[in-house]
């Protein structure tokens, strides 16, 4: 039986698998969504651990934001065909190879590609899809990338998958991993974050169809655990609007393949709205609450 925490891919792949394909990545410590080494490793940097996803009481839940690049950065490819239409998509290296062939496209600029942007000292974007032509910037989107920060540790569980025999062992044989997941940080800082992007990128003269927002659906519904599940949708972008794709993986698969990131929802709404809704929102608790649980720390036992 599969145990409650469990680690679900490592360097890609299940943490079982002892493929070629798999094992390959286990040694040299790459990441097969960025083509580059793994981000996940130690407090000193001697192990390189390559933990993609793991277990959540609401299913397998992506935990490495570069875990949602595959395929070759589909999800930024989606965005860029919901914003601009159908125009050639290029990360910067491949721009600056084609930019005097190309007249109309998009740039991809980024940690991966060329450069994150960055405003003042504390406040950098994960992506922005700039909207070229003749070679001058026109318009462009900013992209937040997000999953899902984990507590405790896995180091027992990662080191027994990591010795497996040639031979697969049973997945009860395996300690169960020790890891939580930080959901508090939704509301304590991922939320906040997100606003405050949105509001930088809602006044720009070249923002035209605002900010996209993609993360694991799981996540999503931690944010909806706030704001509700019932802000009303806009169809087109604007420069006010926040547009969320959600995704999550797809079927396990035999050894040697990877698991497909399926697209699970897309919605789209005003930035006031999802601003108002994280202040204010439904699940806000109510003044009388405040009240009951400072008055029961002040009765006595």
């Amino acid at each position: 039986m599969r145990k409650n925490k469990d680690l679900i891919e490592v360097f890609g792949y299940a943490p079982n698998d002892l493929s070629k394909e798999a094992r390959s990545l286990w040694n040299i410590g790459g990441c097969p969504f960025i083509n580059k080494s793994c981000i996940k490793i130690n407090h000193d940097q001697t192990i390189t651990y390559g933990t993609c996803s793991v277990t959540s009481p609401y299913g397998d839940i992506i935990i490495c934001p570069n875990r949602l690049y595959s395929n070759n950065y589909e999800i930024l490819k989606r965005v860029s065909n919901d914003a601009f239409g159908n125009l050639p998509f290029f990360l910067f290296d491949q721009y600056i190879e084609n930019r005097t062939t190309v007249n109309d496209c998009i740039v991809a600029l980024g940690k991966n590609s060329g450069k994150e942007v960055q405003v003042g000292r504390h406040l950098s974007m994960d992506w922005v899809l700039a909207k070229i032509k003749d070679t001058e910037l026109i318009e462009y989107v900013g992209i937040e990338i997000q999953s899902i920060d984990i507590t405790g540790n896995y180091r027992d569980a990662w080191h027994a998958y990591k010795n497996l025999p040639n031979t697969k062992l049973p997945i009860d044989s395996i300690p169960s991993s020790n890891h939580g997941l930080n959901w508090a940080n939704v509301h304590k800082r991922l939320i906040p974050q997100l606003i405050r992007k949105g509001v930088v990128y809602s006044r720009s003269n070249l923002v035209k169809k605002g900010l996209y927002f993609i993360l694991p659906e799981i996540v999503y519904k931690k944010f909806e655990d706030v704001i509700g599940q019932d802000i009303p949708n806009v169809i087109k972008p604007a420069h006010d609007t926040l547009t969320v794709f959600t995704y999550e993986l797809g079927k396990n698969v035999q050894a040697g393949s990877q698991r497909e990131l399926s697209k699970v929802r897309k919605l789209r709404f005003t930035l006031d709205d999802f601003s108002n809704r994280f202040i204010s929102g439904p699940n806000l608790p109510p003044g009388e609450a405040l009240d009951d649980a400072v008055k029961r720390i002040l009765t006595p036992k």
